[in-house]
């Protein structure tokens, strides 16, 4: 599957002329940011971007060097992201819910240049962190009042598209947190090739409610700057006034995954409102259920629920634009413009169509691989056997069909076998999302003596089901063990946190 030959996405920009081209494409009014204390028009964002960048020159910080920020998702965070990428620097976002556990191993990897951390966080980080650590407060009121004079650097850096933009640091398989290396041309293309599928505008109010340590919060700046609109940093609101706040801010696009739809739909029924701005929500993370997305349409009239799959090593490998919807229920979308995707078996061979291989990616959206680590970079980045193009090998299992949509089958962790039959957790919390009653699912592949297990939020039976999946799966798929739980554990991602379910089920079985 191969997009090429529609790509209008540019490998050769820079992340901060992204914004720079923003404004001037702009009215002076028009706002770029805000948060609950505020909002910031774009060339108030372009200004403050540069005051961080005379800031940073200030503080010795130049061309390669890493800026640790934790702090919390606010307009400051976004002018320091682009005022990172003014000067050359490499822009390391951390998540504050990050433990010093992890923060430990992260510092150690990126050996930052300066850490800028929420003031409350500065007098443990200080114990361990081996370089400057400085509270927001301090370096905003500096900031602020080179803003007022109207500062620039004093001397211009000379920074090209492969060169490093972001440090995003993701767990997935490792045990310590591993850095995807992020080029700004690389983020960019990525970013308007998305663009090309989504089409953000220039009257869209973009409602993010992830944290901008998060790729899918950190695309969602660019995102908007690309479609000249509107970004909401709703990461720090409350889950009870999560329906009303997109309400007030006019919100026309909604990124989600399936833990904040089900919130979101469970509100609106009991806050029904009839007009809605909404015209768009985006679904990556995990699969969205068929009855979350009607879900949402019901509570949004006249909303598209665009669904999307990627990976933090490429950003986004498909979009499913709404109109094949209906005839493309199950696929997760085509490729993204002047991307291509193949399904490779375990020699490395293209499979025919309908047949199930690993998911691997090629473009210029595939970044380069992980900071300080050759070995998994190896493995997970590797060379076309036609024409030594980088590849991303996904880790993921799917199929193409005839019209070249791709479908998602589950991690490599999540496809397996039981009783002889080739699944995947992917298909069973399908089906049992379609069980009348089930909020939510989650499905524990078998391991050792742990038999195929199953947890469900809902107003449900266990036994019941495990009597509907046994109607609706063959029998080799139904889970040995069902539990309902009030909530599911989720990581700081959205996704289902299975080693504690592994650690649930192991204290109801002993």
């Amino acid at each position: 599957m191969n997009r090429n030959s529609t790509s209008e996405a540019r490998p050769d920009v820079l992340v901060h002329q992204v914004l720079d081209e923003a404004t001037a494409d702009t009215g002076p009014g028009a706002v770029a940011v805000c948060d609950r204390d505020g909002r910031w028009t774009y060339p108030e964002l372009v200004a403050h971007s540069h005051a961080v960048d005379a800031w940073l020159e200030s503080r010795g910080i130049g061309p390669g060097d890493r800026v640790l920020v934790q702090v919390p998702s606010t307009r400051e965070l976004v002018a320091l992201f682009y005022g990172v990428s003014r000067r050359g620097a490499v822009f390391v976002p951390v998540n504050t819910g990050m433990k010093d556990y992890h923060l430990r191993s992260v510092l150690t990897n990126c050996e930052p240049r300066l850490v800028i951390a929420a003031d409350a966080s500065v007098a443990t980080l200080g114990t361990f962190a081996p370089v400057t650590v400085l509270g927001l407060t301090e370096v905003w009121d500096e900031v602020s009042a080179l803003f007022t004079a109207g500062a620039r650097a004093a001397t211009a850096v000379e920074t090209g598209p492969e060169d490093i933009a972001v440090l995003v640091y993701t767990s997935g398989s490792t045990a310590a947190p591993k850095a995807v290396i992020c080029p700004h041309g690389r983020m960019v293309f990525a970013s308007e090739a998305i663009n090309l599928e989504l089409g953000y505008r220039p009257d869209d109010v973009v409602f993010c409610r992830f944290p901008i340590s998060w790729d899918y919060g950190l695309y969602k700046i660019l995102l908007s700057a690309l479609g000249r609109s509107e970004l909401v940093l709703a990461d720090g609101e409350s889950d009870l006034v999560l329906l009303r706040r997109i309400r007030e801010s006019g919100a026309t696009v909604v990124p989600i995954v399936p833990s904040l739809a089900t919130m979101i739909c469970s509100l609106a029924e009991r806050e029904p409102e009839q007009v809605s701005r909404v015209r768009m929500f985006t679904n990556t993370g995990a699969a969205l259920p068929k009855q979350t997305a009607d879900g949402l349409r019901a509570a949004f009239p006249g909303a598209e629920v665009v669904r999307q799959f990627g990976q933090t090593e490429c950003k986004r490998i498909s979009v499913l634009p709404p109109e094949f919807e209906d005839s493309k229920a199950d696929s997760v979308g085509r490729p993204l413009p002047g991307t291509a995707v193949f399904i490779l078996d375990e020699t490395g061979i293209e499979v025919p169509v309908g047949e199930t291989g690993e998911i691997v990616v090629e473009g210029p959206h595939v970044m380069p691989g992980y900071w300080r680590a050759p070995e998994l970079t190896e493995r997970t980045f590797r060379p076309s056997p036609v024409d030594g193009r980088r590849r991303l090998h996904t880790g993921d299992y799917g199929h193409v069909d005839e019209d070249g949509f791709l479908y998602y089958e589950g991690r490599r962790d999540d496809v397996f076998k039981r009783k002889g039959v080739r699944m995947s957790t992917t298909e069973i919390e399908a089906a049992t999302m379609d069980i009348p009653g089930v909020r939510a699912a989650a499905v524990l592949p078998p391991a050792g003596d742990r038999d195929l297990a199953v947890f469900v939020e809902g107003e449900v039976q266990p036994h019941t089901v495990l009597r509907e999946l046994s109607l609706r799966l063959e029998p080799a798929k139904v889970p040995g063990v069902c539990r309902v739980i009030d909530e599911l554990p989720l990581t700081l991602h959205g996704k289902h946190e299975r080693k504690q379910l592994a650690l649930m089920l192991e204290r109801t079985l002993s």
